[in-house]
């Protein structure tokens, strides 16, 4: 529908210009007099012209009145040709007087007819410059329309996919069914859910390593085959080149999923190696964009992070803090704290939510594989976040700390400073 006014919109002022462009282009300008009234003024001038000071004109033209001699001998108002010279090169109309058979002055009838065509042309132009106007707005809020119904949620979709590649299953994605990515919203969703109970799964089995891997291999392909064979579906009959590509980038997306999910939930402490950690050197300022993106409810309070060069893998440092802020707030459920600090050879960032914290006896044990703490009873979990972390910040060279605070728990990231490796 909005579709459908837009381009009935756009249509219709555009025909409008070109009806307009066409009238201002074929316009010829008139500049003829209407005769009855020029009559009527000689007629009435002749009549008055022994007494011309008690003329008085009884119609709409403009005209002056002059002798033989060329004299002024009377004029409708100020502004007109008061000579034959000037009346010739503005156009007038010059009639003669004639009384009694003698030619006794002339009258000089003001021609308006350029004054008059050029406040048409001014009109028409003013129509014009509107019509541009409207057509400007209805593009500039259809763009508006195509970023939050397309571009917005496509890219809200694209950082979903990203954060299942990297195994972060806790946050949810928000159901929109407005837009042209509704149902693959959901589908979406629906695999996470069904990943996330892969995952819980995982921590749960007591088989062997092949039959582990076997049965999650199959609870993780399900969801992600069915995303995409209904994104090959979409593509085989979708003519618009546009869905094309987002269909392509959603399958593309799918497998990545299915690689990366699978060796994440599958590792053990002798497979873990097999997850690739590749620090570079990074700004710093990038760290504030990773803390942002982390915390998705957007209940923390991040401090500034001082301008320097950092050593880590952006993919799995992203992942470590997006533990951190999942489970802070699906523990801990408050407000955190985020500060920011450069120390001689670390970045120092600490995350400190408002929960009580844990038992002391449990701190030397929650970074261990499985491990959870007394208050994740209840709640869905494996106890691989923190262990995984640990790991991922072993092998770039940083630290992962984790400690009581005086209102909850602390969650300290130390990222290696370049030049300190």
């Amino acid at each position: 529908m909005k579709k459908q006014f837009f381009w009935i919109s756009f249509i219709g002022v555009c025909l409008v210009e070109i009806i307009i462009l066409i009238v201002f282009a074929t316009q010829i300008p008139n500049f003829s007099q209407d005769s009855v009234a020029v009559n009527e003024v000689v007629q009435s001038v002749t009549q008055d012209m022994n007494h011309i000071e008690e003329h008085r004109n009884r119609t709409t033209l403009e005209y002056v009145v002059l002798d033989n001699e060329g004299n002024l001998l009377y004029k409708t108002k100020s502004g007109l040709s008061e000579s034959i010279h000037q009346a010739i090169a503005h156009r007038d109309t010059i009639l003669d007087i004639v009384v009694d058979h003698m030619m006794v002055g002339k009258v000089i009838i003001y021609n308006d007819g350029a004054q008059t065509f050029q406040k048409q042309q001014q009109t028409i132009l003013l129509i014009l410059v509107v019509s541009l106007v409207i057509l400007w707005a209805i593009c500039m809020g259809y763009a508006v329309y195509v970023h939050l119904t397309v571009i917005r949620p496509f890219y809200k979709l694209k950082g979903f996919a990203e954060r299942i590649a990297t195994g972060n299953l806790d946050i949810p994605l928000e159901m929109d069914r407005q837009n042209l990515f509704g149902a693959f919203t959901e589908s979406f969703d629906m695999m996470r859910s069904e990943l996330k109970k892969a995952k819980i799964a995982e921590a749960q089995a007591k088989q062997s390593k092949k039959e582990l891997v076997a049965k999650l291999s199959h609870d993780i392909k399900t969801p992600v085959a069915s995303i995409k064979a209904l994104s090959e579906v979409g593509l085989a009959v979708t003519a618009n080149d546009k869905d094309k590509t987002n269909y392509q980038q959603i399958i593309s997306k799918a497998d990545q999923i299915n690689t990366l999910v699978t060796n994440l939930f599958t590792a053990t402490l002798e497979e873990l190696e097999q997850l690739t950690v590749s620090p570079i050197h990074m700004e710093s300022t990038q760290l504030k964009t990773m803390l942002e993106n982390a915390d998705y409810l957007h209940q923390a309070q991040i401090s500034e992070v001082p301008a320097c060069l950092v050593y880590a893998d952006v993919l799995r440092l992203q992942q470590v803090l997006d533990n951190i802020f999942s489970n802070a707030y699906k523990y801990a459920k408050t407000n955190l704290s985020v500060l920011v600090q450069k120390e001689e050879q670390y970045m120092r960032i600490s995350i400190e939510d408002f929960g009580g914290g844990v038992l002391p006896e449990e701190l030397s044990t929650i970074k261990e594989k499985f491990k959870r703490g007394h208050n994740a009873k209840h709640i869905e979990g494996a106890g691989l976040g923190l262990y995984i972390s640990d790991y991922f910040m072993k092998a770039m060279q940083g630290k992962l700390i984790i400690e009581n605070g005086a209102q909850g728990l602390i969650v300290t990231v130390l990222i290696l400073l370049s030049g300190k490796n």
